[in-house]
């Protein structure tokens, strides 16, 4: 991760505590490439799919993988303060899966999520993020006979974890979190705001632990 401004990558996690967000950047659907990279960004993270995960995590996955072709899409929501907005980002991201399942009999997805990202993430397995930080109800679900094309979930700084919540029931097995020590977006004596913004680090490992997902399902 390129900390040349820490300053503004610190008020990325302020924001996620009241300050005005960033505007989201717009993003295109995929092709029919062997494994989407669906990324949830955090509250009013800068980046295509998000300087501090989304981008560093899909280079990483793409690299994972040299013999399949890798794709991604930024899930369209507010990434805001909105009450509804981890909503409308579950609804996106399960609207996305649903039609690229439909148009791309073959591909498979890896979930990222970060921060907020990661509440919309769990919504959209079914896990309620509702009652934690930047949390809401949820709206929608993977339908069930597109689950099996999830190969893998990864989540950073998952907020529901403050609440010793976590994404449980058929995607445990296939799901990755982040806490780092000090969170204070997930840990419940997190004091440390600059562990929030310390997972690029964890990018490396997280795109191994989706590729081997990937690869034991072919």
């Amino acid at each position: 991760m390129r900390f040349a401004r820490p300053a503004g990558l610190a008020a990325a996690l302020l924001m996620s505590t009241g300050l005005p967000v960033l505007a989201a950047l717009p993003a295109s659907a995929a092709g029919c490439s062997d494994v989407d990279v669906v990324v949830a960004r955090g509250t009013g993270e800068p980046g295509t799919l998000g300087v501090i995960v989304g981008d560093p995590v899909f280079a990483a996955v793409k690299k994972a993988l040299p013999g399949a072709s890798v794709s991604s899409y930024a899930v369209r929501y507010p990434a805001s303060l909105q009450p509804d907005s981890a909503s409308r980002g579950n609804q996106d991201l399960v609207d996305h899966v649903t039609h690229q399942a439909e148009a791309c009999g073959d591909q498979r997805f890896v979930l990222v999520g970060y921060s907020q990202g990661a509440n919309v993430v769990a919504n959209s397995v079914g896990i309620s993020s509702e009652g934690a930080l930047v949390g809401a109800p949820i709206v929608a679900t993977i339908p069930a006979d597109v689950a099996p094309r999830v190969a893998a979930l990864l989540t950073f700084g998952p907020p529901i974890a403050k609440l010793g919540k976590h994404i449980t029931g058929e995607y445990e097995d296939r799901t990755k979190e982040f806490c780092a020590v000090g969170d204070p977006v997930c840990r419940p004596n997190g004091t440390n705001v600059l562990a929030h913004l310390s997972y690029t680090r964890n990018a490396g490992e997280a795109a191994a632990f989706a590729a081997g997902r990937v690869t034991a399902g072919q």
